[in-house]
């Protein structure tokens, strides 16, 4: 039997090359045993080798992404020093290019926020059938009504005080004698303390300046010319307001940045306009109220005094400040007594305590609340550019760069010193979690 076996094989490796089917029964018992050499590869083996170099690939491949991410974060935030150091040059560099060209940014800017504050009323002209372009004309036109109302109701009764100017300056200028002799024991003691330290008076040099009749001749033109630049420009955009936001909608790449577009659009009108509306009627409720305080001690020109003090109360800080100052000019100067001439400065002051930390931050509300350092700085910053115009804006700009800034995001400066991203969104965050997060 085996014999056969081998011959059986050896045919069958010689017609096909291959060895034979494994013998059966004793066949098998007799046909040779292979053996497995020791330290040669199993299946197992092998499955193990792959399982570990797919592991090593992975890894590698991890790591090469960490790499990535950290070489772009550090790219990014050299890219947001650069833009931070860009923007202070700007906030620095701005107010010199402003100031010279204030006849063209003044009344771009005033157009500006008239146009952000008239809209809701032309497009509610607009909603009634009135024509678009007689619309915009009848917002521009009740905006300049009321603003000559106003002037008129504080210059009319001023024309009668105007007789009396020269003999209040006289009483003012006695009554500040009066003060200053009562201290004159302070300028000698002064005066003998220089003498002591061998300081001598010194030459005054007094350089002539122009009259206050020449400086509003000269200033009339310009101030025209504003005013006039600035009606035609609100004009305009008023009558252009569509074609604006469908510019602004429409012509957007994608559907997600027309309607971020349209979302800060409508947050800077609605916060401007409703900042502007409330506080007018806040401020005219305090006009009123300084009027009825007028007349009730007496002052002449009770109305003159509570518009003053309604439009002087736009301007914050500055203009209460500048109200309180002229009433107690008025009151020393048509008073016998100090004292009895400081009471309507004094009573003013009282109320504008009231109304700056009761009345208006109780209707106001949170929408508005500022930072007062904020407030500071915006009035400071634009009252050097524009001057008294720069002041009565500086609030209503703010409003717009504090509403733009809320949906684009802000800065996020202190953080960026201590090596945080410039602003809050971190946009490696989204790519890490999906990194981090298996498939399937």
């Amino acid at each position: 039997m085996r014999d056969r076996w081998r011959v059986w094989q050896e045919r069958l490796r010689e017609v096909t090359g291959v060895a034979g089917p494994p013998p059966q029964g004793r066949a098998a018992e007799a046909a040779p045993q292979q053996r497995i050499q020791p330290g040669a590869p199993t299946m197992r083996d092998a499955a193990g080798t792959e399982t570990a170099e797919t592991a090593a690939e992975a890894s590698a491949e991890s790591q090469g992404r960490a790499e990535s991410r950290s070489f772009a974060r550090q790219e990014l935030r050299l890219l947001s020093g650069l833009v931070l150091l860009i923007g202070l040059g700007l906030f620095l560099a701005l107010p010199f290019v402003l100031s010279i060209g204030s006849v063209v940014f003044l009344p771009l800017t005033t157009a500006i926020i008239l146009f952000i504050l008239l809209s809701p009323l032309a497009d509610k002209l607009a909603g009634w059938g009135v024509p678009n372009v007689a619309a915009s004309f009848t917002a521009l036109l009740v905006l300049f009504a009321i603003v000559l109302f106003a002037i008129a109701l504080i210059m009319q009764p001023a024309y009668a005080l105007f007789e009396e100017l020269p003999a209040m300056a006289e009483q003012v200028g006695q009554r500040f004698s009066e003060i200053r002799d009562e201290f004159a024991w302070l300028a000698e003691a002064n005066q003998r303390l220089a003498e002591m330290m061998g300081q001598t008076g010194t030459n005054q040099v007094v350089i002539s300046s122009p009259s206050m009749i020449e400086t509003l001749a000269l200033a009339t033109p310009t101030v025209l010319l504003e005013v006039l630049l600035t009606l035609l420009l609100c004009f305009f955009m008023l009558e252009g307001r569509v074609r604006l936001r469908r510019h602004l909608f429409y012509d957007r790449v994608s559907f997600g940045t027309s309607i971020r577009a349209a979302r800060v659009l409508r947050e800077v009108q609605d916060r401007v306009a409703a900042y502007i509306s409330t506080v007018a009627m806040i401020n005219a409720g305090v006009g009123i109220v300084v009027a009825l305080g007028a007349w009730a001690l007496g002052v002449d020109a009770p109305i003159m005094w509570g518009g003053l003090a309604a439009l002087l109360n736009f301007i914050p800080y500055i203009g209460p400040m500048a109200m309180t100052v002229l009433l107690g000019l008025y009151g020393i100067g048509t008073t016998d007594t100090l004292v009895v001439g400081l009471i309507p400065a004094a009573a003013y002051l009282g109320l504008h305590t009231v109304e700056a930390n009761v009345v208006t931050p109780s209707i106001l509300g949170a929408r508005f609340t500022m930072n007062p350092v904020m407030i500071l700085i915006a009035l400071m910053y634009f009252n050097w550019i524009w001057g008294v115009f720069g002041a009565l804006l500086s609030v209503p700009i703010l409003l717009m760069l504090t509403a733009f800034f809320d949906h684009v995001g802000r800065p996020n400066l202190v953080g960026f010193i201590f090596g945080e991203p410039l602003f809050a969104t971190d946009l490696f965050d989204g790519d890490e979690a999906a990194a981090g997060t298996p498939a399937g």
